[in-house]
This record gives C-alpha cells, structure tokens and sequence, in this order.
C-alpha cells in the first residue's frame, strides 16, 4: 500500500507531459508526422494547426485564453498559405512570454540560408522533410526518437 501511495504522490509531483503543436498545412504530411511521431513511441497530446494564422491564435490564444503558459513543443513548417513559418517563429522568439517554447524546423527547405535564418531568429532544431516516402517516414521516426530523449527545461 505505501508503494502505491509513493507512486500516486510522485505523479502528481511529475509535470504534466509537453504538448506538441504541428503547424502543417498538408493534411497528407500532418497524418504522416502524426502516424509516424506515434510509431516511434511519442505519446504526447498533438494539437495539429494548419496554418500560421491558427497556430498563432493557439499559442497566443486568439479569442481564447491565451496558451504561452501550456508546456508546448512547437513542430513548424515554414511554407504557409498566410503567415509563414518564419513570421510565426520571429514572432514567438519576440515576446517574452514565449521566447521559451521550443521550436522545431520541419520543412522541406534545405538551403544553408534558410537554415541559418531559422537559427537566427531562435529556433531550436532545423529538420528537412525528405521528399521520397520511405526517407520521409524514417525522418520522422528519427525525430520521435529524438524528442523522447531531448531534456526540454520547463
């Protein structure tokens, strides 16, 4: 009894798990990095935004209450129908109550140029999508891997 008493006291004590905010505006690519961030054994909550707009509204909280405070991961891709990836990220490492929040790349530019422009405006990890599938799902694979092992400060 005193075993499980320990158990329930330490999950309470332990922080809640990080929620991952995917911003994709490819439906096919969202189910894909979902299906495949599952596979490699992420359970994590995914909030999936498609566009800059909506993942702005999310993290800033639009109408809503806002959400700066939430424990989030940001997956973000950089091309975008409305607000880009980069105003997206320039905006969330300007302000204080989100410069936090770590940002991860996820797109399918790989010119050093973006790259170094991510960097400088604050992102955390840049990742190039693979254009070929077998390649694209084994990238993903690799960053569930990765993020089930990363130590993010909360």
């Amino acid at each position: 009894m005193r075993t499980e008493d320990a158990t329930q006291e330490d999950e309470a004590a332990a922080p809640a798990p990080r929620r991952i905010l995917l911003v994709e505006d490819d439906p096919g690519h969202s189910r894909l990095i979902e299906r495949n961030l599952r596979r490699s054994g992420i359970s994590n909550r995914i909030v999936a935004a498609d566009s800059g707009r909506k993942a702005l509204d999310y993290i800033f909280g639009g109408e809503n209450e806002s959400r700066f405070s939430d424990r989030l991961l940001v997956l973000l891709d950089l091309n975008m129908p409305d607000i880009g990836g980069y105003e997206v990220l320039k905006r969330m490492k300007e302000d204080e109550r989100t410069r936090h929040i770590p940002v991860v790349i996820l797109t399918s530019t790989d010119d050093d140029r973006e790259v170094s422009k991510c960097y400088e405006l604050g992102c955390n990890n840049y990742v190039t999508k693979p254009v070929e599938y077998a390649e694209f799902v084994e990238a993903i694979r690799k960053l569930g891997l990765f993020l089930s092992v990363v130590k993010i400060p909360f």
